[in-house]
């Protein structure tokens, strides 16, 4: 069972999945409180656990999907060759399976929540595994294909409390979005050597030098404005606008450090500072949301 839960783990990216459903999670309590029809519906916590479930489902699929396509490359790569199907502990159709499976229900369950949820899932299913994976090995171009299904969940989870899209619904998927290119491009930066064993190609130009960096600092720079969105559309306080800058600073002060050193330690900080950053804006944005 140790070796199972191991390989499962493995199989869904149980870390990156988790960090998409609590992005989703949150902005689904966040769409919970805005008015529909003059009326706040309030949090409904049994459509919260759907959503976590089918959640956790759809993304699952998406990274199982991702992993049958590139089984081949998994195997040259120092970080994935003990996943569970390049290790040789689960055939690729076992993978395709449980990725179809995991699909269809979590799928199911978000198309419970309403139609517009169910569609979305769908979409980035798609988009992640048919579009972003191919373009690795191709293009940097890859990375800005690949933000877009990693900004999904935000505008899934604020849809399926609300219904609709709305401003509040493209502004939380804005955020996420240009936040994935400052994380995207520091993994990159950390695993660049790996990376190349498997001719994945996702710095903005292909390796690391000064002008990588930049993108790194610019996308940071971008994403202090696109988190005070909130407050210039009326939705968010001064609490969230204190967080954003303080935070984005913070992150643009990495990334500038990043600028000057164009070593993988000073990537690796903008990498773990990328992970506290989002859920912490999230999290923010929701309580000073609903003051």
């Amino acid at each position: 069972m140790k070796h199972f839960l191991a390989d499962f783990s493995k199989l869904i990216k149980f870390r990156l999945t988790f960090l998409v459903v609590f992005s989703a999670s949150v902005t689904f309590l966040i769409g919970s409180q805005v008015p529909k029809d003059g009326v706040v519906p309030g949090i409904d916590w049994m459509n919260w656990l759907i959503l976590i479930a089918g959640g956790f489902l759809v993304t699952s699929a998406a990274n199982c999907f991702n992993e049958v396509i590139e089984v081949d490359l998994d195997r040259l790569m120092t970080r994935t060759k003990d996943r569970p199907m390049p290790s040789g502990h689960m055939t690729t159709g076992q993978g395709l399976v449980s990725g179809l499976i995991m699909g269809l229900v979590g799928t199911w369950l978000l198309g419970k929540l309403n139609i517009e949820t169910g569609l979305l899932s769908v979409f980035s299913i798609f988009l992640y595994a048919f579009a972003y994976t191919p373009l690795k090995r191709k293009s940097p171009i890859a990375v800005f294909v690949g933000a877009i299904p990693g900004a999904l969940p935000p505008l899934i989870g604020y849809v399926a409390a609300h219904g609709k899209i709305d401003k509040i619904a493209v502004i939380l998927f804005l955020i996420q979005f240009v936040w994935q290119f400052p994380h995207f491009w520091a993994i990159a930066w950390v695993l660049d050597d790996d990376y190349k064993k498997a001719g994945f190609r996702l710095l903005p130009t292909t390796k690391r030098d000064s002008i990588s960096a930049w993108f790194v600092l610019l996308s940071t720079l971008i994403l202090i404005p696109v988190s005070l969105l909130p407050i210039w559309y009326g939705f968010g306080g001064y609490y969230i606008g204190g967080v954003s800058v303080i935070a984005g600073i913070l992150f643009s002060y990495y990334a500038f450090v990043l600028v000057v050193k164009q070593d993988i330690l000073s990537a690796r900080k903008v990498m773990f500072c990328s992970f506290f950053y989002l859920p912490l804006v999230q999290l923010v944005l929701f309580f000073d949301f609903i003051k």
